[in-house]
């Protein structure tokens, strides 16, 4: 095919001007009022019309040009208003036939023009209506839509609506009075903090107003807060010593998964927060054989590091008494170490520290317990404990009255072994009540309470004191917790033994927190609908901010208790 020629634009051999120009068109037919418009709007030099002899018509506000070619009633139009009062030009209208607020009117002898050049805004002053107080409190509502008040808001057309009525049969309310009770529901469910209600009532003496409108105003001086303030190096919230917990309900808000930034991909077999209040720190053991750390702050936990261990499925870890390493146990003859400061790993052949650290116990087979000197950094098996039955669990007592420690078994056979470990023989041997199969023993860091939980879901609760005592051969249990009918797999303490979390791992949601001043279990919290699994691990921070709860799906949950954040 032969190559077709382009057609080309036909292009105008008229000059175009572009806007702005300097070139001006003077149209006869275009009005002064056009042309200003046009001046403004496109840059060009204003040119007044030829045929207008700008008869001004105005007070000594304003100035009004009319043209030649306008009709005369215009002009008979403009007389007639030169002997009206400008409070009869003017007037506000709100949409209502009988409105409620008032325009002030001009001064006589002032124009509208020295108003307008003041910048002053017109005062609108409201009546109010009739179910509001002629007073009201400080957080009324300063300014306003004056519109509001013609508008009309059913409160049973949503059902989010419904909980503003004050009764059944209400239905429709005003404008004013629908903010009004939205900011009434707002306040209930975030309540104003105390510590800012008093800094609102001592930042300066002012007067006190009565919402009921009958008694009068009383004046009220109070001291200013600002120097006790800057004199303070404490925070405005901060300073208060922790409350003691009520039995029967917690304050409990879900955050986001402390693992949510690298999640694991199987069940967390254990974790553990740092035990420094200063380094937010939460270590978590899965089955995939990793170690990770992250930085809890609640909003989004950072990952910090992953360790991968190939050689040995990960049972167990947990944090030296001293923070600076980790020790990771497994179903092998041997076991890790990993140093936080130095990043690197150690593996000792051949699990409770004692408070100081100083001291390894380590279950061994056939009841035998190993005692490691961990001071010396070789791992080396100092002393060995035995037993008359295979070892389920181990605790450590920071009871005064044992020296640095006393060390706990629990056996196959529901039988506790109080150990001196100096001496290297049991000083103390007692049945658990019941002996339903024990098979954990875990006691709080003050050393008040030691749980033993057994293959039925039931935990015994008993005196550390008393356990330890030689004075009382025969143990009974303070209370015995049956809130739970499978093997308990987790019990854990938070630092001022005021509260207790246990788990068991073989049905869903088979957690509670137990308020242990009272040995009493919250009822509001868990509930049917939180989203626990399988819980498998648990742990609180160093100052019960946090609790996290680990599953057999991989992730970890990070709840917050109100009552230790002081929100």
């Amino acid at each position: 095919m032969g190559k077709q020629s382009r057609k080309r634009q036909k292009t105008s051999k008229e000059d175009v001007q572009p806007l702005g120009s300097s070139t001006v068109v003077d149209d006869a037919d275009k009005d002064d009022e056009e042309r200003q418009l046009e001046s403004m709007l496109f840059g060009v030099p204003y040119v007044p019309s030829q045929k207008s002899d700008g008869k001004r018509r105005a007070d000594d506000a304003d100035v009004v040009v009319i043209s030649d070619v306008e009709d005369g009633a215009t002009e008979r139009h403009l007389k007639e208003l030169e002997n009206m009062l400008d409070s009869d030009l003017f007037f506000i209208d709100d949409g209502a036939g009988s409105s409620s607020i008032k325009a002030p009117a001009l001064d006589e002898g002032a124009s509208e023009h020295d108003e307008n050049e003041s910048g002053a805004d017109i005062a609108i002053e409201e009546e109010p209506l009739p179910h509001e107080p002629e007073t009201v409190d400080d957080t009324a509502i300063t300014e306003s839509d004056p519109d509001d008040s013609n508008i009309q808001v059913s409160l049973t057309s949503h059902t989010r609506l419904r909980k503003l009525r004050d009764a059944p049969a209400e239905d429709t309310v005003g404008g004013r009075e629908y903010e009004r009770r939205l900011r009434r529901q707002y306040e209930q469910i975030n309540p104003t903090p105390e510590w800012a209600t008093k800094a609102r009532k001592k930042s300066h003496p002012k007067r006190q107003r009565s919402t009921s409108g009958s008694e009068p105003e009383v004046e009220v001086d109070v001291e200013d807060i600002i120097p006790d303030l800057l004199a303070s190096t404490g925070g405005i919230s901060g300073g208060k010593k922790p409350k003691t917990l009520s039995p029967g309900i917690i304050s409990v808000d879900r955050l986001r998964d402390a693992n949510q930034a690298a999640p694991a991909e199987g069940e967390i077999k254990s974790l553990q927060f740092h035990p420094s209040p200063q380094i937010p720190i939460l270590l978590t053991a899965s089955t995939d054989r990793r170690l990770r750390l992250f930085h809890v702050d609640g909003l989004t936990n950072p990952h910090a590091q992953t360790l991968h261990i190939p050689s040995l499925p990960l049972t167990n870890a947990m944090f030296h008494p001293s923070g600076s390493s980790i020790l990771l146990t497994g179903p092998r003859p041997f076991y890790y170490t990993y140093d936080l400061q130095s990043g690197t790993s150690h593996l000792w052949t051949s699990c409770a520290f004692n408070p100081t650290g100083d001291v390894l116990a380590i279950a061994g087979r056939r009841g035998h317990i190993h005692l490691v000197d961990w001071r010396s950094g070789a791992a080396q098996v100092v002393a060995g404990l035995k037993a008359n039955a295979g070892i389920r669990s181990l605790w450590w007592s920071r009871s005064d009255r044992s020296g640095p420690g006393a060390l706990l078994s629990l056996t196959e056979d529901a039988q506790v072994y109080v150990w001196d470990v100096g001496q290297r023989k049991c000083v103390k041997r007692w049945q658990d009540e019941g002996g339903f199969g024990s098979r954990l023993m875990g006691g709080d860091q003050g050393g008040k309470y030691l749980a033993i939980g057994s293959n039925i879901g039931l935990v015994n609760m008993y005196s550390a004191d008393s356990a330890l005592s030689l004075d009382v051969p025969k143990l009974k249990p303070l209370k015995t917790l049956g809130n739970l009918t499978t093997n308990i797999s987790c019990l854990s303490y938070n630092h001022d033994a005021q509260l207790l979390a246990m788990a068991s791992s073989v049905k869903k949601d088979q957690m509670r927190l137990v308020h242990l001043p009272s040995l009493t279990v919250f009822g509001n919290w868990p509930t049917t609908s939180t989203p626990l699994g399988h819980v498998t691990a648990m742990d609180f921070s160093t100052g019960s901010e946090y609790l996290a709860i680990g599953n057999n799906r991989g992730r970890v949950l990070l709840y917050q208790l109100r009552d230790y954040t002081g929100q």
